[in-house]
């Protein structure tokens, strides 16, 4: 007998199946949630990089506190650009590295302040190996987030230093840099305010040894009292050089006066070294790339303004798009926007002009 061949069994079309155009509606509303999402995710992230930064000046600022409630002053500036710190010249006018140096046992890192302490001479080979490696190396609390990674950046002698070198350490391959700059006031300074030819042989980088400063030891020469007279009859600010401020020299009030903030810098070269205000050691003497101002004068303001592709500006400034941030002398942080009165701001770095604004009522 002939079998029957088995039956075509039809099944019905699955209902779980996606048609071409189901797919693609699927995908475009995906691609639009991405689109929506993505902003509040980069403004997130943004908002705690900002805060990391505001730690950092929070830190900062607590670690100038500290050094004023040890010594009496806060930290001093230093004698110029082709200095460093030396663990073995104490932390006041015979100090030649700058504030963040003078800063360091107060914020965690004594032992990298203490390198090259009791090896020698002030120039002594020893020393200069120890000093140079010191200025290489990177501190997290120095470097704002948004604007670029915590490591050591390539020093060009001939921006750095402008081929003069430095006096106390070897010329160093890279450098740990800094985003944040103390207040040097509503006037420009340097070491050769204003009268360069103090210092030789080149007044900006400040003296050519210790004996331009301290001769016999202990005792400052002519020229050096002269030199840090001259900048503290124009300086306005906490920091300057071979400055001595002491909390009862900030007059207008420490919550009416910037301690220190971020600085303004070139994005074309925030690793190359070459922007003129970026191309120094963090552990440097004074120099823009440590300390920044309100003004050239009280009357030339010099407004902050958030990093801008091809511009130098030893101002105030920041990488965030809404604002800039500083800390004050009582160790509070605000978060300022770069529409700010220039008057205002002028007002704020200046310590002492009685012209005082209350700087947790902007």
């Amino acid at each position: 007998m002939r079998a029957n061949p088995p039956s075509t069994i039809h099944h019905p079309k699955s209902p779980y199946g996606f048609t071409l155009v189901e797919l693609l509606v699927v995908i475009t509303i995906i691609g639009i949630l991405i689109a929506l999402l993505l902003p509040a995710v980069q403004a997130a992230r943004e908002a705690a990089r900002q805060l990391q930064c505001k730690n950092n000046l929070k830190q900062l600022a607590l670690g100038c506190l500290n050094h004023e409630s040890a010594t009496g002053r806060f930290p001093t500036d230093g004698w110029g650009y082709c200095w460093t710190g030396d663990a073995d010249r104490g932390n006041d006018w015979r100090q030649p590295g700058g504030w963040i140096y003078n800063i360091l046992p107060y914020i965690e890192q004594q032992a990298l302040h203490e390198m090259g302490a009791g090896l020698g001479a002030w120039n002594s080979s020893a020393k200069k190996v120890a000093h140079t490696q010191r200025m290489s190396v990177p501190l997290g609390i120095l470097y704002c987030p948004t604007r670029r990674r915590v490591i050591a950046y390539p020093f060009v002698p001939s921006s750095g230093t402008g081929g003069q070198g430095f006096f106390n350490a070897n010329t160093p391959s890279t450098v740990g840099r800094t985003d944040y700059a103390a207040n040097g006031g509503d006037s420009y300074t340097n070491p050769g305010t204003p009268t360069p030819a103090l210092w030789q042989p080149n007044w900006a980088c400040g003296p050519s040894s210790t004996a331009q400063v301290e001769n016999p030891p202990g005792q400052m020469t002519t020229n050096a009292k002269t030199t840090f007279a001259n900048v503290a009859r124009v300086a306005t600010g906490i920091v300057y050089t071979g400055s001595l401020i002491t909390m009862a020299d900030v007059t207008d009030g420490t919550s009416n006066t910037y301690l220190l903030g971020e600085k303004h810098l070139n994005p074309d070269n925030y690793a190359t070294g070459l922007d003129g205000g970026d191309n120094e050691s963090a552990m440097m003497g004074d120099n823009p790339d440590v300390l920044r101002f309100s003004g050239y004068t009280p009357l030339d303001p010099w407004p902050p303004c958030p990093d801008t592709p091809g511009l130098y500006y030893t101002a105030f400034g920041s990488a965030h798009a809404n604002g800039f941030q500083m800390a004050f002398c009582d160790g509070s942080v605000q978060m300022l926007n770069y529409t700010i009165d220039p008057e205002i701001h002028r007002r704020l770095a200046n310590r002492k002009d009685g012209m005082t604004i209350d700087g947790k009522a902007l």
